[in-house]
């Protein structure tokens, strides 16, 4: 990895291109730390500690902070990613964008302007919704309530969301390309500092502790968890390089004196075809939920509010809580069976819809037989495309698999640690893991981090090789 960089810096095209995607990184870096007027922040930051293993955890992971921090990139790139997954719902759907994809580099740009129109809308009702979950009496951050306010800060969030689409399309087009996953895997890596203090921390905590019943468990646990993480690295890269290469053989032809073909090849199909889209738009879909009965959430305190009716009629206490709170208590537990479960079948359900779209087996097919290739033992045409689905549906089963294992892997172990601790009283491992609150969402983040590293180095080492081609005349 380190020598491609260092290969890919000597090429000028490509060290301006590296340079125009940290420049980018750094503006965005400036945008998470610029607070939007009238916010208290640090009652943001508080409260969103006090929820680090919930869907706010996740939210403030992948915005880098600008969530805890209410900066002006707060909502950070999920307004932009779910823009995308509607319209790429959408041109599935209607027939007149699906025939505007197909129109090449035109149809292309007109689908990116409507992505835009409905980033706009999307991060308009998501910055509403931001600054009643932030005025609310739970958070209570917002210094002046009043109406000229309220438009300020939606405006600010409004724009900001709108910018940091404009940033990532920037290294789409003169930087190195993948401009959301690199902003996603800015937003992650920028937290690591904070996870090596608190792993300096809890180690400090361990080495002083005078109770083995909280510095043993936590030290084995704290033990374990590194080499989980790495293993949990390792197996990424693993399956990430994984694929299954179908033969190829290609007839022999004869064009005047010479001869041409003859020669065998294969057809990789990559085990994770997919990359880190799948783990991004189930995120994206499972994190909406959440964050509307947040925003929309109202403390409940009927007792309080109506005591002397109560009182008169002779009413006890109503025990039931509010529905909204209900409902934001059970879709913003990120520990839950129900999370866990739905992004184990949004992640498969992403991997096969993003490779449908993707890759066209019947293409891929007639491209084999205008060129006189065919698969061993497949006749060529509609067999070599049945074929070729039937191999792209198992692989694409496995990888997706393989995704979701990890994405869910960490919360298990979270959740097993819960019960151990609760059933034996050692109270150290758990301790361990309060201390580390990225570990619930690390499933999603190693995936995330490592997917657009590998892809990013496979980037730029196909541009330097389209560079240093060599060609019949050299």
């Amino acid at each position: 990895m380190f020598k491609t960089l260092a290969n890919a810096w000597k090429v000028e095209d490509l060290r301006k291109k590296l340079l125009v995607t940290l420049f980018v990184i750094l503006l965005y870096r400036i945008g998470t730390a610029i607070v939007v007027p009238f916010v208290n922040a640090n009652e943001v930051a508080e409260y969103v500690a006090t929820q680090s293993n919930g869907i706010f955890g996740l939210l403030n992971t992948l915005s880098g902070s600008g969530l805890a921090n209410a900066s002006l990139f707060a909502l950070g790139v999920s307004p932009y990613i779910t823009a995308s997954i509607v319209i790429q719902l959408l041109t599935v759907a209607i027939p007149s964008l699906e025939r505007l994809a197909k129109q090449g580099e035109e149809g292309k740009q007109k689908i990116t302007v409507i992505t835009r129109y409905i980033t706009v809308a999307i991060s308009l009702i998501t910055a509403f919704g931001y600054y009643m979950f932030i005025s609310s009496d739970a958070v209570n951050a917002v210094v002046f309530d009043d109406w000229y306010v309220a438009v300020v800060m939606i405006a600010c969030y409004c724009a900001g969301a709108s910018l940091v689409m404009w940033l990532g399309e920037k290294i789409n087009e003169h930087g190195i390309g993948n401009g959301i996953s690199i902003i996603l895997f800015a937003n992650i890596v920028s937290r690591f500092i904070v996870i090596v203090q608190d792993y300096i921390s809890k180690i400090q905590t361990i080495a002083t502790s005078g109770d083995w019943t909280y510095s043993v468990p936590s030290a084995i646990v704290l033990l374990f968890t590194t080499i989980g993480m790495l293993a949990l690295i390792y197996f990424v890269i693993y399956f990430s390089d994984s694929e299954r290469r179908i033969p190829v053989q290609y007839a022999k032809k004869v064009v005047g004196r010479k001869m041409y073909g003859g020669r065998n090849t294969n057809l990789p199909i990559k085990l994770n075809m997919a990359g880190v889209m799948p783990v991004i738009f189930a995120n994206a879909i499972l994190s909406l939920p959440g964050m509307i009965f947040s925003f929309i959430t109202t403390e409940y305190d009927s007792y309080a509010q109506y005591k002397s009716l109560y009182d008169a009629l002779g009413i006890p206490e109503p025990e039931y809580e509010n529905f909204s709170s209900s409902l934001d208590s059970f879709f913003s537990n990120t520990t839950s069976w129900f999370f866990i479960l739905m992004t184990f079948i949004l992640i498969l359900a992403f991997a096969y819809f993003y490779i449908s779209i993707s890759f066209n087996p019947t293409e891929v097919a007639g491209n084999l037989q205008q060129n006189g290739g065919s698969i061993p033992g497949i006749r060529p045409g509609k067999p070599t495309a049945t074929f070729i689905k039937k191999v792209l549906s198992k692989v694409t089963f496995m990888g997706a698999l393989a995704l979701s294992v990890v994405a869910i892997v960490p919360t298990i172990v979270f959740l097993f640690l819960n019960l151990l601790g609760d059933w034996t009283g050692l109270y150290g491992l758990m301790g361990t893991y309060s201390m580390i609150g990225e570990f619930v969402n690390s499933g999603t983040s190693v995936i995330i981090v490592v997917g657009v590293v590998l892809e990013t180095i496979r980037d730029l080492e196909a541009q330097m090789t389209m560079r240093h081609y060599k060609g019949f005349l050299d």
